[in-house]
C-alpha cells in the first residue's frame, strides 16, 4: 500500500460505514426505556444474590473457621 492511497482507502471506508449505518434497526425511545430498565434490574437483582451469598459465607466464615 502507498501512502498515496492511504486518503482513498480512508474515503471508501467512511462511505461504507455510512451504508452500513443506514441498514441498522435502531431501538424507538419505548424500548431503549425497556431495554434500560431491564438492564438496571437484573444489574440490581444479580448485585443483590452476590452480596447475600457474600454475607453468607462471611457469617460461615466467622462462626466456624475463626
Amino acid at each position: 500500500m502507498k501512502p498515496v492511497d492511504l486518503p482513498k482507502k480512508i474515503v471508501i471506508f467512511l462511505k461504507e460505514v455510512r451504508l452500513e449505518i443506514k441498514k441498522v434497526n435502531w431501538p424507538t425511545k419505548k424500548e431503549l426505556v425497556r431495554y434500560t430498565l431491564i438492564i438496571v434490574g437484573v444489574s440490581v437483582a444479580v448485585a443483590i444474590f452476590l452480596g447475600g451469598l457474600d454475607i453468607f459465607f462471611q457469617f460461615l466464615r466467622d462462626r466456624f473457621i475463626l
